[in-house]
């Protein structure tokens, strides 16, 4: 699988802003997710956007593993977890439409250069993997990603590792992206999946 780690700046900013906070009651900003397959920033910037939105499962994924309550021996490498779509629910994408060539467009950029995003947009099907734990608004790991697959990485599974004996819960949520926007979705599962690691 194709992990990338959120860039260093954005890190950065973020650890700025969350100790900007201090004591007051400003809700938790939570860190951005690790990135695989096709998935970018922008991506997860467009889920961010629209996940205040009410709860819809009618278009969740079906998720194979973990089954409910399943159990990891403490020593146990990292699971990967599967998930797929109901058959019914698989969308047929429209078909972008090729953008005309444009002279004068052309010569502007070259004469005065515009600001283009850094990764192409994303088209297609996306999936936010998150684990909770029940003390904690933010995940303790989590994923975006284009594929139906995550194994965490070693880093992920032994933050899972610390909380060894907790109940903790894996949300997977989907959305199908036309260049970057939410055209449907986002879909969520109710109840996320329960599972736990053993304690050593």
């Amino acid at each position: 699988m194709n992990v990338k780690a959120p860039s260093t700046a954005r890190a950065v900013a973020l650890a700025l802003a969350l100790s900007a906070c201090g004591e007051d009651k400003t809700p938790e900003v939570c860190a951005e997710p690790l990135y695989g397959g096709k998935a970018t920033d922008e991506a997860w910037r467009a889920l961010v956007d629209v996940s205040n939105k009410p709860l819809d499962t009618s278009g969740s994924v079906y998720l194979a593993s973990p089954t409910e309550g399943e159990v990891y021996p403490a020593g146990a490498p990292a699971p990967t977890w599967a998930w797929s779509l109901p058959q019914a629910l698989r969308p047929t994408p429209p078909a972008p439409r090729p953008r005309a060539f444009r002279p004068l467009e052309w010569l502007g950029d070259w004469l005065l250069p515009s600001a283009h995003a850094h990764l192409p947009p994303y088209t297609g099907e996306i999936y936010w993997a998150q684990v909770f734990t029940p003390d904690r608004a933010c995940p303790v790991a989590q994923i975006l990603t284009s594929e139906l697959t995550w194994q965490p990485d070693a880093e992920s599974w032994a933050v899972l590792g610390q909380h060894a004996g907790k109940t903790l819960t894996l949300q997977v949520t989907r959305a199908y992206l036309l260049q970057n926007t939410v055209t449907e979705g986002p879909y969520r599962l109710d109840p996320p999946r329960a599972f736990r690691r053993s304690a050593p």
